[in-house]
C-alpha cells in the first residue's frame, strides 16, 4: 500500500503547487482584475477549468515517480528513494521557475512562457536590467518563498520513503496496469475522441482569465514540443502547399507599377528610428489621448503618417528582421535566434552599400538581447555602437544609455558621415523599468506601470524634438529623409489583448525636408506593416526589390492592402474587406470581423500566409 499512497500524495501535492502558482499571479496582478473589471467569480471559476490541464500535467510529472514505484513495488533499494526525491525537488524548482518568470514577463509580453523566451536566459544580466530592480528582487523573493515552502511541505507530509515491499508479483503487475492506464487518461485529458489540449481552460472573454487558467508547465512543454516538431514539419500547414503557394503569390502579384515619387532625390540621406514599444496609443493622431507625444505630432504636419500601420511581432528582434530583411514574424521561435537561416534574408543595409551608402547602427543598450546583436552584424552596417563603445559617463539607466544622450551621439556622428548615408538609431527608455531622467508629467492612466511606460514616451518625444531641432541646423538635414516607426506595440492605458490589431498598432512617420511639398502633412489610411518598409523605401530610390519578397511598395496604388502579424501560436489578418485572429494551439478564432460571403477567402488568405512564411523559414 506504501507505493499507492505515495504517489496519491504526490499527485495532490503537485495540484497544491498549481493552485498555489495561480493564486500568486493572481495577488500579484490583482490591479489588472479592475482595470478590466473583472468579476471575482471568474477568478474562482479558473481554478475549476484549470484542472484538466492541472491533470494533464501532474500526470506528465509522475509517469518518472510512478517508474520507480513500481520497481520499490518489488525492490526497495535506499537510493531509489533518494532519486525520486531529488527528481521531484527538481522538477518542483522548474515549475516554480517557469510560473516566476510569466510573472515577470506578462506586463509586457501579455502571454504565456514560450519556448522561444528560452533565447533571452543566456543573457541573464539583459533580463536583470531590463525589469525595476525592486521587481527582480521581489520575484526571485516570490521563487524563492514558493522553492522553500514546497520542499518544506514535500518533505513533511508527502514523501514516503518505501523501505519494504510486499514482492508479489500480482500486485506489481496490477499496479502497473491500473496506474499506467489512469496516468495515460489523466495526459490525454479523459476518453474523449479529440485528445486535451490548451483550449480546455479557456473560458472567460477576458484574455487575462484564460491565461492564468491555463497550466504553466502544461503550456511551456507544449510550446517546447512544437518547436522540435517544426523542424521536420510544419505545424501551421492548412492547406495542400501548392494551394497555399499559389494563394501568397496572388497577394503579392501587382498588376503594374505606377509608383507615387514622394521624394525630391532618389538618393537621400536615410535615417531610421525605431522606437521602443511605441503603441499607436501613444499618437493623439492614430487615436490616442492627447498630450503624450506632443513633439511627433508637430512632426506629422511636416511628414506623412500612415494610419492602419501594424507590426508582425511582438519582439523587438522580430521587428528588425522584418524592417531590413522583409521578413515576417513567426510563431514559435524567431529568425533571428537562427544564424544559418538569417544570413539566407535578403538585407536592407548591403542593398544600401551596394548604392554607395555609408552605413551605421546606434543603440543605448546591449545587442545581444534576442540574438539581435547577430542580426545585426550579419546585415552589415558599417559601424555598430551599443552601450559598450560610448563614454562611461553618458548618463544612463539599468537597460542603456538614455534616449536624449544617445540620440546626440548619432547626430554629432552623422555630421562627419560620408553621404549619403543610412543610419538606423534604437531608442531604449520606453522600455521598462523606465527610469527617464525627468520628472513624470502624467499621472491620470490606471496603474502606474502605466504611468511609468506613459511618461517614458513623453521624455522619448521631448527628446526627438530637440533632435530634430538641432538636425535643422545642420547642412546634410535638407536631403535626410527621416523614417520613425515602433518596433513593436505596448500594453496602454486602453488595454487591448495582446491578440488583437487595436494592440498591434503602431506609427510609421516619413519626415523631412526631402518630401517634396505636395505631400507633407498627408495621412496614409492603407493597411500595412513593418515587412513594407523595406520595398517602400527602395522603390523610391529606384531599385529592385525582387529579393524582398514579402515586402510591398506602399506608394504604388496598385499594390493589394493587408497586414500579417504573427500571434504566439498562429496568425492575425487584417483587411480592409475583414480581419481575423486564428490560434492554432486552441484551434479557435479570438477574433472574426467578416462578412459571411467573404470569409472563406479572406481566412485562406491569411493561413496560407502564415503557412508560406513558416515554410520558408523552415527552408532558410
Amino acid at each position: 500500500m506504501q507505493v499507492i499512497i505515495s504517489l496519491i500524495k504526490q499527485f495532490f501535492f503537485w495540484m497544491l503547487v498549481f493552485a498555489v502558482s495561480r493564486t500568486v499571479f493572481y495577488v500579484y496582478y490583482s490591479g489588472v482584475l479592475s482595470i478590466e473589471n473583472i468579476e471575482f467569480s471568474e477568478v474562482f471559476a479558473s481554478f475549476w477549468y484549470a484542472l484538466p490541464l492541472d491533470i494533464a500535467t501532474a500526470s506528465y510529472i509522475l509517469v518518472m515517480p510512478f517508474l520507480i514505484l513500481t520497481v520499490q513495488s518489488y525492490y526497495t533499494p535506499k537510493w531509489l528513494n533518494y532519486t525520486s526525491l531529488v527528481y521531484t525537488l527538481i522538477a518542483l524548482f522548474a515549475y516554480i521557475t517557469v510560473t516566476t518568470s510569466e510573472i515577470g514577463i506578462y506586463d509586457e509580453w501579455k502571454t504565456k512562457l514560450q519556448y522561444k523566451a528560452l533565447n533571452y536566459i543566456s543573457h541573464p544580466a539583459e533580463i536583470y536590467d531590463s525589469v525595476a530592480t525592486s521587481t527582480f528582487f521581489l520575484l526571485m523573493l516570490i521563487l524563492v518563498l514558493q522553492y522553500v515552502a514546497g520542499i518544506w511541505l514535500y518533505k513533511r507530509c508527502v514523501f514516503v520513503k518505501i523501505e519494504s515491499a510486499p514482492r508479489n508479483i500480482f500486485f506489481s503487475i496490477l499496479f502497473v496496469l491500473i496506474i499506467s492506464g489512469s496516468l495515460f487518461l489523466g495526459v490525454r485529458g479523459g476518453t474523449d475522441e479529440i485528445p486535451i489540449n490548451q483550449s480546455k481552460s479557456y473560458f472567460s472573454k477576458h484574455n487575462f482569465i484564460n491565461l492564468a487558467s491555463v497550466n504553466s508547465g502544461y503550456s511551456f512543454l507544449i510550446s517546447t514540443m512544437e518547436n522540435y516538431r517544426f523542424k521536420d514539419a510544419n505545424p501551421f500547414e492548412f492547406y495542400e502547399p501548392q494551394a497555399a503557394a499559389k494563394r501568397v503569390q496572388q497577394l503579392h502579384l501587382v498588376q503594374k507599377d505606377t509608383t507615387t515619387y514622394i521624394l525630391k532625390t532618389n538618393r537621400p540621406n536615410i535615417v531610421l528610428l525605431l522606437l521602443e514599444s511605441w503603441s499607436a496609443d501613444l499618437i493623439q493622431s492614430l487615436g490616442g489621448k492627447e498630450g503624450i507625444t506632443p513633439e511627433f505630432r508637430k512632426l506629422e504636419s511636416e511628414g506623412i503618417l500612415f494610419t492602419e500601420f501594424y507590426t508582425c511581432g511582438n519582439r523587438s528582434q522580430q521587428a528588425m528582421s522584418a524592417i531590413l530583411g522583409g521578413f515576417p514574424a513567426t510563431p514559435i521561435t524567431a529568425i533571428t535566434h537562427n544564424l544559418d537561416k538569417i544570413t539566407r534574408l535578403p538585407s536592407l543595409t548591403m542593398v544600401l552599400e551596394e548604392e554607395g551608402y555609408s552605413t551605421s547602427f546606434y543603440f543605448g543598450g546591449e545587442l545581444m538581447y534576442g540574438g539581435i546583436k547577430s542580426f545585426i552584424s550579419v546585415n552589415g552596417f558599417d559601424v555598430i555602437k551599443e552601450v559598450s563603445d560610448f563614454d562611461d559617463d553618458l548618463p544612463r539607466g539599468k537597460l542603456g544609455i538614455h534616449d536624449e544622450y544617445i540620440l546626440n551621439e548619432q547626430f554629432v556622428d552623422l555630421s562627419n558621415k560620408r553621404q549619403p548615408f543610412f543610419s538606423m538609431l534604437f531608442t531604449v527608455s520606453t522600455h521598462s523599468p523606465y527610469d527617464q531622467p525627468m520628472e513624470d508629467v502624467i499621472s491620470w492612466a490606471a496603474n502606474d506601470n502605466q504611468n511609468g511606460y506613459l511618461n517614458s514616451a513623453y521624455y522619448t518625444d521631448k527628446c526627438l524634438g530637440e533632435y530634430f531641432e538641432m538636425a535643422r541646423k545642420q547642412p546634410w538635414y535638407s536631403n535626410t529623409l527621416f523614417i520613425l516607426v515602433a518596433d513593436h506595440s505596448h500594453n496602454t492605458y486602453k488595454n487591448w489583448p495582446v491578440y488583437t490589431k487595436e494592440y498591434r498598432k503602431i506609427p510609421l512617420l516619413l519626415y523631412g525636408d526631402v518630401i517634396k511639398d505636395k505631400y507633407k502633412g498627408h495621412k496614409i489610411n492603407r493597411i500595412a506593416s513593418q515587412t513594407d518598409i523595406a520595398a517602400t523605401l527602395l522603390a523610391q530610390l529606384d531599385i529592385v526589390t525582387d529579393d524582398f519578397f514579402w515586402s510591398r511598395n506602399l506608394f504604388n496604388p496598385t499594390t493589394p492592402g493587408f497586414a500579417y502579424f504573427e500571434s504566439t501560436d498562429g496568425v492575425g489578418w487584417i483587411t480592409p474587406s475583414g480581419y481575423f485572429v486564428y490560434n492554432n494551439t486552441i484551434d479557435t478564432y479570438q477574433e472574426m470581423q467578416i462578412e459571411p460571403q467573404l470569409k472563406d477567402s479572406i481566412i485562406m488568405d491569411g493561413k496560407s500566409y502564415l503557412q508560406e512564411v513558416f515554410r520558408q523559414l523552415m527552408e532558410y
